[in-house]
């Protein structure tokens, strides 16, 4: 008996195999796509990182050496000046205006927020232990904020105060970009982040990521 083959049993064949190939083809930028935009958003997530851990590393580096810029020369840490005198004691608002005076130049003051700005620089910088650095960056920002009060339109000698916004001013978004830098792991690009996961501690120890 002669088998008789229908003419469209061939195409329908190869027309899956034709349909599987431009799908994929079509597919490839996609994902090609999507990785740049993974890579950028990477990239971005970086800069801003070392952005913010030089803020840091400056104003150590300015204070400790007294580079002339919110430091005058020959007053820096290792010239024998206080790095919190000068700023807590000339608070002049706010609830804890009488505790900032207190703290002005104290020993443990001086010695806590150099080292908190080292730190919070250093693993900014490096790309590691950002959620120890978040915490204590925010920490640090939440009381410079209570220092200089935004919600006070006026001083307690009563001056204006000259601030723009009760609520929201740069130590506030400081803040909140140490919890995001935090949160998306930007240390993993143009830093340490990843081997800082590797590490065995760091592993059992997620706090320290």
């Amino acid at each position: 008996m002669a088998v008789h083959e229908h003419p469209h049993r061939t195409s329908g064949f190869h027309l899956p195999s034709f349909r599987r190939d431009r799908s994929a083809s079509a597919a490839e930028p996609a994902v090609s796509a999507l990785t740049g935009t993974h890579t950028a958003r990477a990239y971005a997530f970086a800069s801003l990182r070392l952005l913010t851990g030089f803020v840091f590393l400056w104003a150590f580096l300015d204070k400790t050496f007294g580079f002339g810029y919110a430091t005058p020369s020959g007053r820096g840490w290792i010239d024998g000046g206080s790095p919190t005198k000068g700023f807590l004691g000339s608070v002049a608002a706010g609830p804890m205006e009488s505790t900032f005076h207190s703290w002005a130049g104290d020993t443990w003051a001086d010695w806590l927020f150099m080292l908190g700005l080292l730190g919070i620089g250093l693993a900014l910088v490096a790309g590691v232990a950002l959620r120890l650095a978040a915490v204590a960056g925010i920490v640090m920002m939440a009381l410079m904020w209570f220092a200089e009060w935004p919600p006070a339109k006026h001083l307690s000698d009563g001056s204006p105060s000259m601030s723009t916004n009760p609520f929201v001013d740069y130590h506030v978004i400081y803040a909140l970009a140490l919890i995001v830098l935090a949160a998306v792991a930007a240390g993993d690009a143009l830093g340490l982040g990843r081997l800082w996961a590797k590490l065995p501690v760091v592993r059992d120890h997620g706090w320290l990521r």
